[in-house]
């Protein structure tokens, strides 16, 4: 069974897109703990980021650095977070969340709220920074 990410990657489900590549995507995260918090996925529906091919795997984490680059130069925030917790959703996954505290990136505490219109913004003020 596909994964909720699969069917984004195949536009069966709308996403607010920040970056494509041939092998990955970046999307806002619908749950975030803040704005902006990015999620970049491989298109590869693979569950365990560690399972991923060594070359596959570099290249994601370079594709992740650069959408964190232009997080930061459009959310105004300290630092860009990363986590891989792959817990929630059996399709590997790195979460770029940004953050003013340490706290930021606590995975409990309760997920924001925003409208579609925020969504949109945030993701085409990221954009703008690719």
């Amino acid at each position: 069974m596909a994964s909720i990410f699969s069917k984004i990657i195949a536009n069966e489900i709308p996403s607010y897109k920040i970056a494509e590549s041939d092998d990955f995507i970046a999307f806002l995260d619908v749950r975030p703990l803040a704005a902006g918090h990015t999620l970049v996925v491989p298109k590869i529906e693979i569950d365990y980021i560690f399972d991923i091919e060594d070359e596959k795997y570099t290249a994601m984490q370079l594709f992740a650095k650069k959408v964190a680059i232009a997080i930061k130069q459009a959310i105004p925030c300290k630092r860009i977070g990363v986590a891989v917790i792959g817990l929630e959703v059996p399709h590997a996954h790195i979460h770029l969340v940004p953050l003013n505290e340490i706290g930021d990136l606590n995975f409990e505490s309760e997920r924001k709220i925003f409208t579609p219109e925020e969504y949109q913004s945030f993701a085409e003020s990221i954009r703008k920074f690719l």
